[in-house]
């Protein structure tokens, strides 16, 4: 336990130094109405995003952050993969990380999971919600709006 409370000691006095250091974006409180996303997935989101009016649609913002597929298919047959080490790794580990604990945090984002996990895996109903998550961040971002779920889950 004395571990556990050191480490926690610990992750406040880092938190509160990134908090002192870095100049805050309008948008960041915004980030964090997003169920799951807290201080620090807000932080990483904003940070790794930089200016969001250079995407011009909301998939280019999605396809950045590595939630999209990068399949090529042509007459129902998987042609090739495009690279799908293009985007930002942090974002994506950020969506990620946000959609395991929406999971948790929202009703509607739980069961759009359990209906993805029971059509394919858990992988892949991780990746959707990530997805639905980033493309809620976007348009937060560049509208200036707070999360609504009905608007992403109806």
């Amino acid at each position: 336990m004395d571990t556990i409370r050191f480490l926690c000691e610990k992750i406040k006095m880092i938190e509160n130094r990134v908090s002192e250091r870095i100049k805050l974006k309008p948008e960041f409180e915004r980030l964090t109405t997003i169920p799951g996303v807290g201080k620090i997935l807000g932080l990483v989101i904003m940070l790794e995003t930089g200016d969001i009016r250079r995407f011009l649609k909301c998939g280019n913002f999605t396809s950045y952050c590595r939630c999209a597929n990068a399949d090529c298919y042509s007459n129902s047959k998987k042609k090739s993969e495009n690279n799908r080490k293009n985007g930002n790794k942090y974002l994506s580990w950020a969506f990620v990380e946000a959609a395991h604990h929406c999971i948790v945090a929202c009703e509607k984002a739980k069961r759009f999971y359990d209906r993805k996990k029971s059509k394919s895996n858990g992988t892949v109903a991780t990746k959707a919600l990530a997805s639905k998550l980033s493309k809620a961040a976007f348009h937060i971002m560049r509208d200036g709006v707070p999360f609504d779920e009905k608007k992403i889950f109806g």
